[in-house]
């Protein structure tokens, strides 16, 4: 079958990597070692992404979980900090996702990601509206590696999964992808996924 739309997950694909000195940074206003701070951050990740609590919700549930206790305005720091360290665009993946649009595939974002990040990102990040196929966990309460958020994904395509192509920096989401059927790659740079791409046949 052949490719029909080209998927791309925003961290870390669309967005530069995060500054390894963020989490430092982040674990020194919070008063905790860097290991613990990330590994509570991101173990309660879930319900962020998946839109069931505010950026100062889930700061105070990770703080609450360290035995950290911090007032709103710093809480505010950390979270401003955060949200500032995803907001920096990979030039190159940007230019494969206009190359890819204007070849005539249908181009997609599927992405966890938390509501305050996602309503900035409309306003001030203009690839937010080059696809036609936007597809957020907070917006959808799903969240990947779950099967019903590509089901969700191939729903809005209207397509059979096998003409989708789908880009991740998790191995755990490439996985659950290429379960549901979709082509399903790890991300490693923009450069690689076009010579994925050109294996599929794709023509940019």
């Amino acid at each position: 079958m052949s490719i029909k739309a080209i998927v791309f997950d925003y961290g870390q694909v669309i967005s530069l990597p995060q500054d390894p000195t963020v989490m430092d940074t982040l674990a020194r206003l919070a008063g905790v070692e860097r290991e613990r701070f990330e590994s509570t951050l991101w173990s309660l990740r879930g319900e962020y992404d998946r839109g069931m609590l505010s950026s100062m919700e889930y700061y105070r549930k990770v703080l609450s979980s360290l035995g950290v206790s911090m007032d709103e305005k710093s809480i505010a720091e950390l979270i401003a900090i955060d949200l500032s360290s995803w907001k920096n665009i990979d030039s190159d993946t940007l230019s494969l996702m206009e190359d890819v649009k204007k070849a005539g595939y249908v181009l997609g974002i599927l992405s966890n990601m938390p509501h305050d990040f996602l309503a900035w990102a409309r306003e001030n990040l203009p690839v937010f509206s080059l696809p036609q196929v936007n597809l957020f966990s907070c917006e959808v309460n799903l969240i990947k590696p779950e099967d019903a958020i590509y089901k969700k994904l191939l729903s809005m395509l209207n397509m059979e999964a096998a003409a989708v192509v789908f880009f991740d920096d998790k191995p755990e989401n490439i996985e659950s992808a290429r379960a549901a059927g979709i082509q399903a790659f790890l991300w490693e740079s923009a450069e690689s996924a076009r010579r994925e791409l050109a294996s599929l046949g794709v023509k940019l």
